[in-house]
């Protein structure tokens, strides 16, 4: 069986970040394939929604998804936005691990996703959060104190959630679907 993830990362959230960097090493160990996309040129000013999908266009131009029995898509923060935009903009039946998702995401979001937040994070309202996973029927795990990068500050505490948010990782990807 051959599986693919696709790593979307964050503006400033990049693949050999904590969240993405484990989740890679974690799906390869599984068996998947991954691949990271990456950006350039993206700053948080004007359409970078846009410019993110329009890049992420271009870098799986030449992916066929016919070849893989399973597609998962990562995405962290802008990446979220990304990701699901082009599954939706593709039709493509695949699930989704969103880390810190921003509203945007939630406009082309999914049930066959699992969203992580922080509710501390300042890019992103809690209240917000809650209520479009469960319009939208996804499971939501928080991380009390996390900001946008599910990080507290205390480096104890953030092992400890990371090693809770990487085994909920490797739940959703292993159950039947």
């Amino acid at each position: 069986m051959k599986k693919a993830a696709f790593l979307f990362p964050g503006i400033g959230y990049t693949c050999d970040k904590p969240l993405l960097y484990y989740s890679g090493k974690l799906l390869k160990s599984l068996g998947w394939e991954v691949v990271p996309v990456s950006w350039t040129g993206l700053d948080r000013a004007g359409s970078v929604h846009q410019a993110a999908l329009a890049q992420a266009e271009e870098a799986l131009r030449d992916i066929d998804p016919g070849r893989y029995d399973e597609i998962l898509f990562v995405g962290k923060s802008l990446g979220t936005v990304a990701c699901t935009a082009y599954a939706k903009k593709h039709g493509l039946c695949c699930r989704q691990v969103l880390f810190t998702p921003v509203e945007e995401t939630f406009r082309a979001a999914s049930g066959q996703a699992i969203v992580f937040h922080g509710t501390a994070d300042p890019w992103m309202d809690t209240g917000k959060t809650e209520e479009s996973c469960r319009r939208l029927g996804i499971p939501l795990y928080e991380v009390d104190g996390a900001n946008h990068s599910l990080e507290t500050g205390d480096v104890e505490k953030d092992i400890k959630e990371l090693r809770k948010i990487m085994k909920t990782v490797r739940e959703f990807v292993e159950q039947d679907h």
